[in-house]
């Protein structure tokens, strides 16, 4: 028979101790877990930078090495208008198919997009769920700088993942300065909420250095 003592040792539950230790360990699992989310999060986005926007401009700088001409500037080289003029015809990366030939024609290979469009890419945002991102080969004008930029201009991205891009491109997350901006550039002095239901997609364009 148990003496009384014993049954009221038992019957104690746990210390503050023990109910510290345990808090401890859960707000480490959860910090853990968060942690894990945005560690995912950082790599889908450099994945977008290195395979999609990167790649992109390797490929134009590359056939304007080869060439010393503008891919989708002009019929004979993938574009749309009647003769070249040192601008981008602004073509849709739905559309790519002249373009992409052009790139195979002198030897380079065409990116590879997670699409059946070489310039479209599917993206999943924190927010706005998922996305597919239409790149357009344009010459897009400046608010800021009050001229015409060769750029790539990126319709329909997630907000969060274009903040990371600019972060990751100009070092800092503005979108109103450097390579990559929100486009139009006056639209926003700052990166809008990237929760908010009516500003959770953007239009970015990614400035061109070539020629």
């Amino acid at each position: 028979m148990k003496s009384r003592t014993s049954t009221l040792r038992n019957e104690k539950g746990f210390t503050l101790i023990e109910m510290a230790i345990v808090l401890v360990i859960i707000g480490l699992i959860l910090g853990a877990v968060i942690k894990g989310k945005d560690v995912l999060n950082s790599a889908k986005q450099k994945k977008v930078y290195t395979n999609f926007v990167k790649t992109w401009e390797l490929s134009i700088a590359s056939y304007y090495d080869r060439t010393g001409n503008l891919l989708g500037d002009g019929p004979t080289n993938g574009g749309a208008a009647a003769a070249k003029n040192g601008v981008f015809d602004n073509i849709a990366g739905n559309a790519f198919g002249p373009i992409d030939t052009r790139l195979k024609d002198v030897g380079l290979e065409i990116p590879v997009s997670n699409t059946a469009n070489s310039g479209q890419y599917t993206y999943t945002g924190t927010y706005s769920g998922s996305r597919t991102i239409t790149m357009r080969l344009y010459n897009l004008y400046s608010h800021t700088d009050l001229r015409y930029r060769n750029a790539l201009y990126l319709v329909g991205m997630p907000t969060d993942l274009a903040i990371a891009l600019d972060t990751i491109i100009d070092g800092e997350a503005d979108p109103t300065t450097g390579t990559f901006r929100s486009y139009p550039d006056n639209a926003y002095t700052t990166w809008p909420d990237a929760s908010a239901s009516a500003t959770y997609i953007v239009n970015t364009a990614y400035t061109m250095n070539v020629p």
